[in-house]
């Protein structure tokens, strides 16, 4: 069974938080926040910049103390100081760490070493990820001499080196084009798909959200304010919105089905547009703004 089959999801969960909080200063970053993450799942943390989304991925990984509250994976409570924890994760920073001076195969080759992966055993592992990320011809190759999505590509095959069981990625797709970003959503799935791989990534992009994850957590200002499957939210709000265009500004009206919305149309004698419920759309209604590309 493919691992983002939701029946999956009734496993036991793989990522278990609880009134997980971090503050700086005086500045509260999370909030008491609470969610599971399901074994096989592609799961979403959605949120503008400074939502502390960022925060939340650096405390899963060990990377930064909570000041409170507790996270679990497979039942059992998250210490850093575990080797065998630490193992069952691979984490991908929101920025390239890649040493540019170094090629491809070298940059896995000290990633595989300090997981302790010696021999025949790890260049096996090299040569499988850098084929699966389809970078092999690129093996010789200085990290800095490759394109930005092949940078984001070897980051990420470097973090699958050690086969983890759940992949932390920290807004995967920052500072790729539209093309580039549509084949960075590719090889996620990809990597859910056939390495059997939870994944756990932060985004500020709607339409990442949207079209990947199985499902969604919103975060802003340091608190979850709602979360379910995208098709969940979006009925949460409404299927079908109005928008209606007013002087200088757009006034937007929710419907449950397309009738309901061409009956509230035919009252209107302005100029109109209807069209399915996005992300965006449940955003806004719950928070009042938009989260800014």
């Amino acid at each position: 069974m493919s691992c983002a089959d939701p029946k999956t999801f009734n496993t036991p969960d793989e990522i278990e938080v609880r009134g997980l909080s971090r503050s700086f200063g005086k500045t509260v970053a999370v909030d008491r926040i609470d969610f599971q993450v399901g074994r096989g799942e592609l799961f979403a943390f959605l949120g503008p910049n400074g939502a502390g989304k960022t925060t939340t991925i650096n405390m899963l990984t060990g990377l930064l103390k909570p000041d409170a509250g507790e996270i679990h994976y497979h039942g059992q409570r998250f210490d850093p100081q575990r080797l065998t924890l630490k193992q069952l994760i691979g984490v991908v920073p929101q920025h390239n760490n890649l040493d540019r001076e170094l090629t491809a195969a070298e940059n896995l080759l000290i990633h595989g070493r300090l997981f302790g992966m010696w021999g025949a055993e790890l260049q096996q592992r090299i040569d499988s990820c850098l084929k699966f990320a389809d970078l092999t011809s690129k093996r010789d190759t200085p990290a800095g001499q490759l394109s930005g999505g092949m940078k984001r590509k070897l980051v990420i095959a470097r973090a699958l080196l050690h086969e983890p069981e759940i992949l932390f990625l920290d807004e995967p797709t920052v500072g790729l084009d539209p093309h580039s970003r549509r084949k960075m959503w590719a090889f996620l799935r990809r990597i859910n798909q056939q390495q059997r791989c939870t994944i756990f990534l932060t985004t500020h992009y709607i339409e990442e959200a949207e079209t990947l994850a199985d499902r969604v957590l919103i975060i802003d200002q340091a608190r979850i304010i709602a979360g379910g499957t995208p098709e969940q939210l979006k009925q949460s709000t409404g299927n079908f919105v109005l928008d209606i265009y007013r002087a200088d500004e757009i006034e937007s009206e929710f419907f449950a089905d397309r009738r309901a919305a061409m009956q509230r149309l035919e009252q209107l004698d302005t100029s109109v547009r209807i069209r399915e419920t996005t992300l965006e759309d449940v955003f806004l209604q719950l928070t009042g703004k938009r989260i800014a590309p």
